[in-house]
C-alpha cells in the first residue's frame, strides 16, 4: 500500500511537472513570435523615421534597444547614431561619443550574423569615423580593413549602389591624398594603398552604370558631388558641371545632403 502510494503520488507530481514544462514551452514560444514580431514592428517605424528624416526621434527609437540581438536592428542603430553626430546641433564631444557608440554597434551586428551585408557596411563606415579622432596614421592604418568590409558587402549584395559608392570614395580619398600621408601610409604597409582619378572614374562607369544598369547615380547627393569633382580632377567640366549641377539641386533631406 506505501508503494502503491508512493507511484500514485510520484504519477500526479510527474503529471504536474509535464504540465508546467508544457505551459513553459508554450509560454516561451509566444514570446518568441511576440518578440519577433515587435523587432519587425520597430523596423518598420525605423525606416519609415529614416525616410522622412526625422533623426532624433530614429535615434531615441532605435537606442532603447541597443541591447538587442538582431542585426538589423544594430545596425541602423549604428546609422542613426552617426547621422545624430553630423547635426549642426550636436556639440564636438557629442559627435565623438556617438562615433564610438556607432562603431560599437556594428561590431555587435556582425557578431551576431557575419553574412549582413550592411553590418558590413555601416562598421566600413564607422571604422573611418573613428579614425578621424584618432589621427591620420590609425586612419590610415584602418583603410585596408574598411575595403575589405566594403568588398565583403558587396559579395554579401552587389546590387547595392552605396557600398559601391563607398569603394569608390575609397578610392578617390586615396587618389588625392597628399605627399606627407603617402608617407605615412609607406611606413604602414609594404605595399601602401593607391589610387587614381582614372581609376575612381572607371569604378564608377563599370561597377554602377554598367554592372548595376538598375542602379540610379542619383541615388545618394555625396555621390553626384564625387562624381563632379572626379570629372574636374579628370579636367573634363563639361561633365563635371553636368554631376555637379545635379548635386546641387538635389532635394536636401538630411544634414549631409545640405553640406553636400
Amino acid at each position: 500500500q506505501v508503494l502503491r502510494k508512493s507511484l500514485q503520488r510520484g504519477v500526479v507530481l510527474s503529471a504536474g511537472s509535464f504540465l508546467v514544462y508544457e505551459a513553459h514551452k508554450l509560454i516561451s514560444g509566444f514570446a518568441e513570435v511576440h518578440a519577433s514580431f515587435k523587432v519587425e514592428e520597430v523596423i518598420e517605424q525605423a525606416d519609415y523615421l529614416y525616410g522622412s528624416g526625422e533623426t532624433e526621434k530614429l535615434y531615441q527609437l532605435l537606442a532603447q534597444h541597443k541591447n538587442s540581438d538582431d542585426a538589423e536592428l544594430l545596425w541602423r542603430l549604428a546609422r542613426a547614431s552617426r547621422d545624430l553626430a553630423q547635426l549642426s546641433s550636436t556639440s564636438a564631444e557629442q559627435k565623438k561619443q556617438l562615433a564610438y557608440e556607432a562603431l560599437e554597434y556594428t561590431k555587435k551586428a556582425l557578431e551576431k550574423n557575419e553574412s549582413n551585408f550592411a553590418a558590413h557596411k555601416w562598421y566600413g563606415i564607422c571604422l573611418s569615423d573613428v579614425g578621424d579622432f584618432e589621427g591620420i596614421k590609425t586612419k590610415i592604418g584602418n583603410a585596408y580593413i574598411i575595403k575589405e568590409h566594403f568588398q565583403r558587402a558587396v559579395e554579401l549584395n552587389p546590387k547595392d549602389a552605396t557600398t559601391i559608392h563607398l569603394i569608390g570614395i575609397w578610392c578617390y580619398s586615396f587618389a588625392e591624398m597628399p605627399w606627407y600621408q603617402r608617407k605615412i601610409a609607406a611606413t604602414l604597409f609594404a605595399t601602401p594603398p593607391t589610387s587614381t582619378f582614372e581609376e575612381y572614374a572607371a569604378h564608377y562607369h563599370s561597377r554602377l552604370f554598367s554592372c548595376l544598369h538598375t542602379a540610379d547615380p542619383n541615388f545618394y547627393s555625396k555621390n553626384l558631388l564625387y562624381l563632379g569633382k572626379t570629372y574636374l580632377k579628370l579636367n573634363n567640366k563639361k561633365m563635371a558641371l553636368l554631376w555637379l549641377s545635379k548635386a546641387k539641386d538635389y532635394p536636401a533631406h538630411t544634414e549631409e545632403d545640405k553640406q553636400v
